[in-house]
């Protein structure tokens, strides 16, 4: 017969072999010993922190398309500033759960990638300590400017000021976004070009009409006219 609980105190006793054995054993340490430990300081930044097999070994780590970490910045150029996609419309901003989104939309206009003039995010700013990676700002941006990157080696010593990313920290190229989501930039890219192409064809079409509308009208006129210089003849 089988004592009341003995499962329990089995559990118990597998648990704290488990914690003892994980003083002696450098495999099952529970933290990483890390090096830096010895010299008696913390690193200062994400980067100063050394790699362990399984981590984020350098900014283009490729994860799946699915995978969710921290918004990002898009921009089209060399110029971050010159090139950023983000007309500061603040949707975003007004749709995020945790209202972790500050934007502060530029006072004067400038010409974007595509030569038209366009508001610009003077402030833009992502506490990403409330950042729950829900991705409905991505969702909701009418311009493509904010996606997911994949990061998430952000430790870091500062628990405020350091998890508070400025647009500096968050803007980065398309041809990085390419490289971390390769299948989702070029799904993203071709949908963005179709619209552009029909936006450009719907425009070219309601000029043709109106130009025909306006040869129309004309010989109409002159039709009339000559009309009238019959009668009057």
């Amino acid at each position: 017969m089988t004592l009341l609980g003995s499962g329990i105190f089995k559990g118990m006793a597998v648990t704290f072999r488990n914690f003892v054995g994980s003083y002696f054993h450098r495999e099952r340490l529970p933290t990483n010993d890390y090096s830096w430990r010895t010299e008696g300081s913390l690193p200062q930044h994400a980067g100063d922190y050394p790699k362990e097999e399984g981590e984020q070994l350098r900014d283009t780590t490729t994860v799946t398309n699915y995978s969710r970490n921290f918004p990002m910045l898009l921009h089209d150029g060399s110029e971050p500033m010159d090139t950023i996609r983000c007309v500061a419309c603040q949707i975003c901003e007004r749709s995020c759960p945790p209202q972790c989104i500050y934007i502060e939309k530029s006072t004067e206009k400038k010409e974007d990638s595509s030569g038209k003039m366009q508001f610009y995010p003077a402030t833009f700013d992502i506490d990403v300590s409330v950042c729950m990676s829900c991705q409905i700002c991505v969702e909701v941006c009418p311009f493509d400017a904010i996606v997911m990157n994949s990061q998430f080696e952000l430790s870091t010593p500062n628990r405020f000021g350091g998890l508070l990313l400025h647009q500096g920290d968050l803007l980065k190229s398309n041809d990085y976004y390419h490289k971390i989501h390769p299948e989702e930039a070029a799904a993203r890219d071709k949908r963005i070009a179709d619209e552009k192409t029909a936006k450009e064809a719907k425009k070219k079409a309601a000029a043709e009409a109106a130009k025909k509308k306006a040869e129309a009208k004309a010989g109409a006129e002159t039709e009339a006219g000559d009309e009238k210089k019959e009668v009057a003849e």
